[in-house]
């Protein structure tokens, strides 16, 4: 179990990342569309897990807001942007702010994402929720990256995340 805070408030999650050099958990997610999404559909390509609470905070939108901004620039690299959140609203939200360089994938349905890759909130008033995450992966599925944040409201290292896969 990783130990973070949230407002300063100690709160534990479900195990903790998986380490660097380990294959990438396999994962099921829903998109805005409502369709499904697996891990297997981005071998190939660098990704970029954006891993948040909820889009409807203040640290979460601006995390999507600067993901959003530097993927452009990544070649043959996926930023995917995944909560808890429905996919309804993360659409809203993408759409209000012309987000269009991520991918919004939903662990809603069954929350398999956020235990298998042991980062659910255990304890705490976002019990179940997704903890704030960075893990980037190469072509082959292998970790390359990991950062949990140990406070919740604080931003993650966007520049040491996308320097693990430059």
């Amino acid at each position: 179990m990783a130990n973070v805070t949230l407002g300063g408030t100690p709160v534990k999650t479900v195990g903790n990342l998986p380490k660097t050099g380990e294959r990438a958990p396999n994962f099921k997610l829903t998109t805005t569309d409502l369709s499904d999404k697996t891990n297997t559909e981005y071998l190939g390509q660098k990704l970029v897990l954006n891993i948040f609470p909820s889009v409807d905070t203040g640290t979460c939108a601006q995390s999507i807001r600067t993901f959003n901004e530097k993927a452009s620039k990544l070649e043959n690299t996926k930023v995917l942007c995944i909560s808890k959140d429905l996919p309804f609203a993360m659409a809203r939200f993408c759409g209000a702010e012309g987000i269009e360089n991520v991918e919004s994938l939903s662990d809603y349905k069954t929350g398999d994402f956020g235990n298998d890759y042991g980062l659910a909130f255990e304890t705490g008033a976002f019990e179940t929720l997704l903890s704030r995450c960075i893990v980037t992966i190469d072509t082959d599925g292998t970790i390359l990256y990991t950062e949990q944040v140990s406070e919740i409201a604080d931003e993650p290292d966007y520049e040491k995340a996308l320097a693990s896969i430059a």
